[in-house]
């Protein structure tokens, strides 16, 4: 395989397979139908803070669960803390091996809240200021 197939199949693999908060954020914005967020994290997590309208769903309860809570034609996307745990990865393979669309937010629930996301805790739904070095404070996509 020729470096440029490689590279090729490379990105092409990642973008099947990984998705950015930004374009999840999108979708659940657009009510695109059948997206399921799920929250790998602990319940500790959860009550810090998730994602509004993520299913809870720890990693290590995935296989048991996941059958009676999120439909078998969902496009699952899981998520854990942030880039340096790689939770959301374990998480996307629990789904992947019960036969689920599965992608994994880059970035995790760090991310989501630093580009000023809703993030629901027991008090409510709260967005925190934009972080300028995650995404621009204007409001406007990066157009990436």
């Amino acid at each position: 395989m020729s470096d440029n197939a490689a590279a090729l199949a490379h990105f092409a693999a990642r973008l099947a397979f990984e998705t950015d908060v930004s374009d999840v954020a999108a979708d659940l914005a657009a009510g695109v139908p059948g997206v399921v967020v799920v929250d790998s994290r602990s319940r500790e997590s959860w009550d810090q803070g998730h994602i509004e309208g993520a299913v809870h769903l720890p990693t290590a309860e995935i296989a048991a669960r996941a059958p009676g809570l999120v439909p078998r034609d969902a496009a699952v996307v899981t998520y854990c803390w942030g880039p340096g745990c790689n939770g959301a990865t374990r998480a996307a393979l629990e789904f992947a091996k019960l036969g689920y669309r599965v992608k994994e937010m880059i970035g995790g629930f760090e991310y989501w809240a630093r580009e000023g996301f809703p993030v629901e805790t027991a008090s409510g739904v709260t967005r925190r200021p934009v972080d300028a070095l995650t995404a621009p404070v204007s409001g406007i996509a990066c157009a990436c």
